[in-house]
């Protein structure tokens, strides 16, 4: 028969129950704070390396749920004996697996990718159970030790929601904007272990053999060790399994409040490449090819180009293109992400491959009452030309407001019209980035256009993510728009597609007509030729043929599943 509570352990005195109220408190409270803040982390952490923010966090969390479920029920069957000692073993294991499980889950997505996800989903359900541990143990810690708890249920499970919320806060507010993953996960476990630790050192003299208690220290010693080994050497770690991600030398890198961001060097091509958690976005060496497909096409059929908005494009290149025109005389790039726009301003080779095109823009944030603010300031390009003195001259070419803040509240808030709207939204692979391509958005979007506007954007690929590209196409449609789908080859990316849009009211030539009466392009490109842009209107036998139906809303983003399941798959 096993002891009761009380029988296996002894009560604290008179003297020490208020310290070990506090200890014991503490402990729950560090349980619902650590706990959580973990499982945000792997959610975090699983989101970068496959996508979807939404899912992801949904299974991760599930997944650790539901072993915490598992083992409150699993717990029950330990013994009372020693209840401290098995407390402490759980926390020391979980600060060690909580610590280490971001570099784990990189290097195994790094060597094992085609199991990589029994690592993640592994990880996860083992800080899951073990984090179901917790609470049940201090719970009858409690009740054996600290009499002032024994009756408080709801006390303790105050200090375990509250503890929670706190880590919601402290992840929200300053983990995630402040340190890298591999070292937040430090943190708390840090957190976890100290709290812990204390706890053990306080309550536990007096009940344990001396050697037992020393060999418990011993082991809390090594953990210790352990996790300071971890924290000084977790950068060095995570730049050099990062490394193994990429084949070409990673030059930059920075999680961001809103993604990961990594640059790329190949030094005997001369490559650049900019990824956003782990997707390809551009190399230098083909980026012309797909950034002026996306502008070119729109601003040489257009009616007028004196305001151009340009909705993502945070790394510059296409109001590069846009600042070609001289007749462009204001523009705005909305990018919600203030870190890419500063780093694409900054960074010697996305300024170089830019232009400058960042040079003297305007930069503000989106106050929370709508759209504001003060005029841009001049944005100049220097065209060559000589002025007397020898001095180069420079020409007017736009006015560029660049503004941080979400597309969908952007086009809530802005007033029109519009005359060119060039759209360069990462692909759809998740709930944040899918609403940018709902009927909805499209509707309010077509709310700030002028009546004769013309609307370019990039549409995934018609060949690799058919059904999804025309998805975008029948929801543009739908919002009121006539639609005109063309693709090109980016050597990066393989065929590519954009779609040209204009207001169903338009009167007047087609789209197709328009684009092909173009017989010369009035700015300087690289690759774009007229010929090429006509022959980009040329598809396969049935490439535009739909298998699947459906328009993408709010309500019901049909688009992710598409793009997800349906999309680069062999054919």
């Amino acid at each position: 028969m096993s002891q009761s509570p009380s029988q296996a352990l002894p009560t604290v005195s008179r003297s020490g129950a208020g310290l070990g109220t506090v200890l014991l408190g503490l402990s729950i409270f560090a349980t619902g704070f650590c706990g959580l803040v973990s499982e945000f982390i792997l959610s975090t952490v699983s989101s970068y390396i496959l996508g979807n923010a939404v899912e992801q966090f949904s299974v991760i969390i599930a997944l650790m749920m539901l072993m915490m479920g598992v083992a409150a029920a699993v717990q029950r069957f330990f013994p009372d004996r020693n209840l401290l000692l098995q407390f402490v073993g759980v926390e020391m294991l979980l600060a060690l697996l909580g610590g280490f499980a971001p570099l784990a889950i990189y290097a195994a997505y790094g060597s094992m990718e085609d199991h990589f996800a029994l690592v993640l989903y592994g990880i996860a359900m083992s800080i899951g159970f073990l984090i179901g541990f917790e609470l049940p143990l201090v719970l009858r810690i409690n009740a054996g030790k600290v009499t002032q708890l024994r009756s408080n249920l709801a006390l303790i499970l105050s200090l375990d929601y509250v503890g929670g919320f706190v880590g919601a806060l402290v992840w929200t507010r300053l983990l995630l904007h402040k340190l890298p993953l591999t070292e937040s996960s430090f943190v708390i476990a840090l957190f976890n272990f100290g709290v812990a630790a204390v706890t053990f050192w306080y309550l536990s003299r007096g009940e344990f053999p001396p050697r037992l208690r020393a060999a418990a220290a011993g082991g809390i010693a090594i953990v210790a060790a352990l996790l300071a080994i971890g924290w000084s050497n977790n950068r060095v770690w995570s730049e050099q399994l990062e490394q193994r991600l990429y084949d070409d030398r990673i030059v930059f890198s920075e999680t961001t409040q809103y993604q990961r961001i990594v640059l790329t060097q190949n030094l005997r091509q001369r490559e650049t490449r900019l990824f956003l958690n782990g997707n390809l976005q551009f190399s230098s060496l083909d980026e012309a090819v797909y950034h002026e497909n996306l502008v070119h096409p729109a601003m040489s059929i257009a009616a007028r180009r004196e305001r151009v908005l340009i909705l993502g494009g945070g790394d510059g290149l296409a109001l590069r293109e846009v600042l070609k025109y001289p007749d462009v005389v204001e523009v705005a790039l909305v990018d919600i992400d203030s870190r890419m726009t500063e780093i694409a301003s900054t960074h010697p080779a996305l300024v170089e491959l830019s232009r400058a095109s960042f040079a003297d823009a305007r930069v503000r944030a989106l106050p929370a009452q709508g759209i504001s603010g003060g005029a841009p300031r001049p944005v100049f390009q220097s065209h060559g030309r000589a002025e007397s003195g020898g001095r180069a001259g420079v020409d007017r070419v736009a006015r560029v407001e660049v503004i941080h803040v979400d597309a969908h509240r952007f086009v809530d808030g802005v007033s029109g019209p519009w005359d060119v709207v060039l759209i360069d939204f990462p692909d759809p692979s998740s709930v944040e980035l899918t609403k940018l391509y709902s009927r909805e958005f499209y509707r309010r979007l077509r709310g700030v256009l002028a009546p004769d506007a013309v609307m370019a954007l990039q549409a995934t690929s018609p060949y690799h993510a058919r059904e999804a590209y025309l998805c975008i196409a029948r929801t543009l449609q739908s919002a009121g728009f006539r639609v005109l789908p063309y693709h090109d080859n980016v050597p990066s990316f393989g065929s590519w597609g954009w779609l040209l849009a204009a207001p169903e009211s338009r009167a007047g030539a087609t789209l197709a007509n328009r684009l092909k009466r173009v017989a010369r392009f009035e700015v300087d490109t690289s690759y774009l030729t007229p010929e090429l842009m006509h022959g980009s209107l040329v598809f396969g036998k049935d490439r535009l043929r739909a298998e699947r139906n459906g328009i993408n809303t709010l309500m019901h983003p049909v688009l992710l599943d598409l793009y997800l399941h349906h999309s680069w798959l062999e054919h």
